[in-house]
């Protein structure tokens, strides 16, 4: 899969609350700009990202917007969403978290079903599941962190 702008994105984490706090900027930014973003997860997140929107210092329409992503681990609904937002030509953020195995196979199903120019994909990796981020970060040229994308080469 490649990205608009063939540029590759990863992320690494450390809990679910450390990708929510990496991801949440980027998400809230992408979503004020019209843009859909999907979320697929190994483990259900619904739990934790209510507790870290329920104190931050954000608008309630923001909140209530990221709310609105599905925060659950149900992959073949999420498929069936990027197939719809694929057919009708809209932007799309793409979030793949979990291990190494997750993500391949993930990527794996969604290059069968995305052929437009207008999808990113970030893939973040739970850090504990890495034996080298350096050798992870060689297959990618940016970064996201809490304070956005960062040029890595």
């Amino acid at each position: 899969m490649e990205n608009s702008n063939n540029t590759k994105v990863c992320a690494f984490y450390a809990s679910d609350y450390h990708f929510e706090m990496i991801s949440l900027p980027y998400i809230e930014k992408n979503i004020s700009q019209g843009k859909n973003v999907i979320i697929f997860t190994e483990n259900d997140l619904s739990e934790t990202i209510n507790v870290l929107l329920s104190r931050l210092t954000l608008e309630e329409t923001k909140k209530a917007k990221i709310l609105e992503i599905d925060w659950k681990n149900d992959d073949q609904e999420k498929i069936q969403n990027v197939k719809n937002i694929e057919n009708e030509n809209k932007d799309i953020i793409i979030f793949i978290k979990g291990d190494k195995k997750y993500i391949a196979k993930t990527n794996e199903k969604l290059d069968e079903i995305i052929n437009n120019d207008n999808c990113n994909i970030i893939d973040c990796y739970n850090i504990e599941s890495l034996d080298n981020i350096t050798k992870v970060q060689e297959n990618y040229n940016r970064i996201l962190n809490t304070s956005g994308l960062v040029k890595i080469r």
